[in-house]
């Protein structure tokens, strides 16, 4: 079913706006914060992170577990296909590029350095770095808000796709506290094994001996950062080397990494309907 689940995903998001209208955590960070404020769970903020995980998760294993047995279990695809879409990634990735393109479409840099900042929280003391910065932003929402998502559904089912998903808004939370230090931690541990796959996807579908110079070193290492890793290897894959700073040849960097990436997906979904149709 789980095949199917991601075909009524991709349709929703093709024709509708499905997904930022499912997306709202609100309700799960006030939890997260009315834990923080309870005796004997401020300032442990493993405990407060694994108790806001058990009582967001379980009433969502409970409904899996009682709709399985009825109707041949095809009450599950409303709840499966509800949990993925709020589990991808947050915001409208070609809306919030649009300024920026525009701006560096007509060669005014100091317009598009705004609105990277505004938009996409990038900042970049030149032209040239920005689009870099900008390829990376691509490249990193790409993987965290769609491949290691659906990497985790597939793979284990939507439990782990939703806390993959609380741990980014967590470890996105602004402080540097103990809670956000602890969630991008477990993070890192869920990264490892999709940021490599997609690297891996990435070199079959765009250079692989170059990507090879980026992944084989670190194939093993624990310690790189999983946006380091998807962010060198795409650049790598798509052979971005140094760009020119202004036009439509500096934009067309960003046209490579958006059919890469889309590449990439065909690979997924491809062998995923290979392992299905075997299965």
């Amino acid at each position: 079913m789980s095949f199917l689940v991601m075909l009524v995903v991709v349709l929703l998001e093709r024709f509708g706006r499905w997904r930022l209208a499912v997306q709202r955590d609100a309700l799960a960070l006030r939890l997260l914060d009315w834990l923080g404020a309870r005796p004997g769970v401020a300032g442990r903020a493993g405990l407060q992170l694994a108790l806001w995980l058990l009582l967001t998760l379980l009433p969502v294993a409970g409904l899996l577990l009682a709709l399985a047995p009825l109707a041949y279990g095809w009450l599950l695809l409303p709840l499966h296909v509800l949990a993925l879409l709020w589990s991808f990634g947050r915001g409208d990735l070609p809306r919030a590029l649009a300024p920026f393109r525009a701006s560096w479409l007509r060669g005014d840099a100091e317009a598009a350095c705004l609105d990277a900042e505004r938009d996409l929280g990038v900042q970049a003391e030149d032209g040239g770095s920005l689009l870099r910065q900008v390829q990376g932003y691509l490249i990193w929402q790409a993987y965290q808000g769609f491949f290691a998502v659906v990497f985790w559904y597939v793979l284990l089912g939507p439990l782990p796709a939703l806390a993959y998903r609380l741990l980014a808004l967590a470890g996105e939370r602004g402080g540097g506290d103990p809670l956000q230090r602890r969630a991008v931690q477990l993070r890192h541990l869920l990264d490892w094994l999709p940021a490599r796959a997609l690297v891996l996807t990435l070199a079959l579908a765009g250079n692989f001996v170059t990507v090879g110079r980026v992944l084989w070193p670190r194939l093993l290492d624990t310690q790189t950062e999983a946006s380091r890793l998807v962010v060198e290897g795409g650049r790598a894959a798509a052979e971005l080397g140094a760009q020119p700073v202004a036009g439509r040849d500096g934009l067309a960097s960003l046209d490579a990494l958006q059919s890469l990436l889309l590449r990439a997906g065909l690979v997924w979904f491809s062998a995923w309907a290979l392992w299905v149709l075997l299965g």
